[in-house]
C-alpha cells in the first residue's frame, strides 16, 4: 500500500513571534487537530532545525514549511479543500507574503514507506517539479497521478 506525501512552502509577512503571525499559528494548530481526527493523517514532520531551502529563503518573509504523510490522495485532497484548512487558505493573504512571480506552494508524491519520507526528499521532489513540471515523481492536485503512475483526476 502506498502513501501520499505533501510538502508546502510559504513565507509569513511578519516574524514568527509577531502578533500578526499569531493568528496563522493558532489556525495551523486547529487545522492539524482536525487533520488528526480525519484518520487520514499518518505523520507530521517538525520543521524545527531543518535548513531552509532556497525557494523558501527568497524574499522578505519568514519561511513556513510543512511535511505530512497521508493514507490516500483523495483523503488529503478532501481535507485540503474543506473545514478549517479551507478557511485558513481563504485567509492566507492576512498572514502570507504574496509572491511576485509564479510560485509553487506545494508538491505531492507517492511513497511506499513512511520511513522514506524526509525533508531532503521533500526538497528534491519540489525542485524536480519546478524544473520538470508534474510527473508521477512530483505533482499537484490539478496534475495528479495515482499510485501506479497513471494520470488521474482528484475531486
Amino acid at each position: 500500500m502506498a502513501f501520499i506525501s505533501i510538502y508546502t512552502v510559504g513565507r509569513l509577512q511578519h516574524p514568527y513571534d509577531h502578533p500578526a503571525s499569531r493568528g496563522f499559528f493558532e489556525a495551523g494548530y486547529e487545522v492539524m487537530q482536525q487533520a488528526a481526527k480525519t484518520g487520514q493523517l499518518i505523520e507530521e514532520f517538525s520543521p524545527f532545525g531543518v535548513p531552509i531551502p532556497e525557494e523558501a529563503a527568497k524574499g522578505d518573509g519568514y519561511p513556513v514549511l510543512t511535511l505530512t504523510v497521508w493514507k490516500s490522495l483523495l483523503g488529503l485532497y478532501r481535507f485540503t479543500y474543506s473545514g478549517k484548512h479551507r478557511l485558513a487558505m481563504r485567509d492566507r493573504s492576512k498572514w502570507m507574503e504574496p509572491y511576485q512571480e509564479k510560485h509553487l506552494s506545494y508538491v505531492v508524491w507517492w511513497t511506499e514507506q513512511v520511513k522514506d519520507v524526509s525533508w531532503q526528499e521533500a526538497f528534491k521532489r519540489y525542485n524536480y517539479y519546478v524544473q520538470n513540471g508534474p510527473t508521477s515523481f512530483a505533482f499537484d492536485f490539478k496534475n495528479a497521478f495515482d499510485e501506479k503512475g497513471e494520470r488521474c483526476v482528484v475531486k
